[in-house]
């Protein structure tokens, strides 16, 4: 198996490190594995998130002072980045180790790719 390009130019996805392609359904793909302590830190992050967006659009509403839109604005950003942090390591704990061990060199190849994009796409 090759490294496809997708119609976007984009290196195509890896396969999931469970052996099954989901590629054609990115709806259908899952991690191979999730620590549940990880999940359950993520999802509640995730509501505390959901939170702040809720209290920036009243902030708006109401007319506030913009420096202090734009710190919990920060705020939201910083607390995006530490889920994504998290989200990252599991991808590589899990996924990403999973594909890089497995007997198939060309799975191994297209999750370097998968890996060098993703790091190109989300690290700004």
């Amino acid at each position: 198996m090759a490294t496809d390009e997708n119609e976007t130019g984009g290196v195509a996805a890896a396969a999931c490190g469970c052996g099954v392609d989901h590629a054609a359904d990115a709806e259908g793909r899952h991690a191979v594995g999730v620590d549940e302590g990880v999940k359950d830190r993520n999802l509640k992050r995730l509501r505390r998130i959901e939170g702040q967006i809720r209290g920036l659009q009243r902030m708006v509403e109401e007319d506030r002072y913009c420096a202090d839109i734009l710190t919990q604005i920060s705020s939201v950003h910083e607390a995006l980045r530490s889920v994504g942090r998290e989200l990252v390591r599991n991808h590589l704990k899990h996924c990403a180790a999973a594909a890089i061990r497995s007997d198939e060199p060309a799975s191994a190849e297209k999750m370097y790719d998968e890996l060098v994009d993703m790091m190109f796409k989300h690290v700004r």
